[in-house]
């Protein structure tokens, strides 16, 4: 690779484990590249650190375009390798994203179709550039150690944390979102259905048990549909333990976009949440689950630090 590479993209492909013939996949989007004429060097990833290893790969030989042909996932691992480069050549950095993940909420946002290559390469092409927003779960680690990780969509915590990890399972199973968020939600009468939590949100205090907490800087999978990724706050849904019956109705209300309107939903709008505690419960990251922290966690929102290629 040369060591600078102003219009040659750098792609990071992740096969999707969830169907049989991934390099199939590949093959279309490569037929479309050519056709549009995109000069590009291509890398397969293996795993999520090889993830991180070939998009420091990327930033470190002046990749300038660094395109993430995967899910929330890897994009969440390619964010986090740009926010540790330097500075200066982070601001020269545009991401950008072709849909191919377990789940693409994020690319949905912006209205990149999976089943779209066409349109997805010929928006990457343009390069419009949007500042998007990173959230930034700060935590201690069992080694006492101080840590932080960013986040494109939202940080889960409890119920819905462990519903998609179940839904990323169910997925890699039945291939079809619909069949493993229903598979997941018949899977989740076994899981805790709520959390001692106390938490900090502007000048509330919540103290009681939760059933789950969303803290979205996008739509946070449709727990934080007002999210917007570019202003400068954190949305957060806090979610008491409905009965049954309105346990059913949340999830009608989260397929339809409208969960805010659940009456066991609680809406809040902030720069910084602090999670003194949040007992047993499971946390995600951008819907990958991460190990629990140790003791209090803030969660904080840094406002358009990451380049990213978004449609006309």
């Amino acid at each position: 690779m040369n060591n600078q590479q102003d219009n040659r993209w750098g792609i990071l492909y992740c096969p999707r484990r969830d169907i049989f013939f991934p390099q199939k996949r590949w093959e279309k989007i490569e037929k479309v590249l050519q056709a549009q004429g995109v000069q590009y060097d291509k890398v397969q990833s293996e795993n999520t650190k090889s993830v991180e290893r070939i998009c420091n790969m990327f930033i470190n030989n002046g990749y300038d375009t660094i395109v993430i042909v995967g899910g929330d996932s890897a994009l969440n691992d390619a964010v986090n390798c740009i926010m540790r480069a330097p500075n200066e050549r982070r601001e020269k950095i545009a991401l950008g994203v072709i849909p191919n993940g377990v789940m693409n909420d994020f690319a949905r946002y912006w209205g990149f179709d999976e089943d779209n290559i066409e349109e997805t390469v010929d928006w990457l092409i343009k390069h419009r550039v949007r500042k998007v927003d990173l959230g930034n779960i700060k935590y201690t680690n069992q080694k006492g150690e101080h840590c932080h990780r960013y986040f494109l969509n939202c940080v889960n915590i409890g119920l819905v944390a462990a519903i998609m990890n179940l839904r990323r399972q169910t997925r890699r199973i039945f291939g079809s979102r619909t069949l493993s968020f229903f598979f997941s939600f018949l899977l989740m009468i076994f899981q805790r259905l709520e959390y001692k939590m106390h938490l900090k949100i502007n000048s509330d205090v919540v103290k009681r048990r939760v059933m789950t907490v969303c803290i979205g800087s996008s739509r946070g999978y449709g727990q934080t549909p007002n999210a917007v990724p570019y202003n400068g706050m954190l949305d957060v849904s806090v979610v008491y333990h409905p009965e049954v019956t309105q346990l059913i109705e949340g999830f009608y209300l989260l397929f339809t976009g409208k969960f805010l309107n659940h009456r066991s939903v609680h809406p809040y709008r902030t720069q910084q949440v602090t999670v003194t505690e949040a007992q047993h419960a499971m946390i995600g990251v951008d819907g990958r689950l991460m190990n629990t922290p140790e003791g209090e966690f803030k969660v904080e929102i840094e406002q358009e630090v990451i380049n990213f290629l978004i449609p006309e």
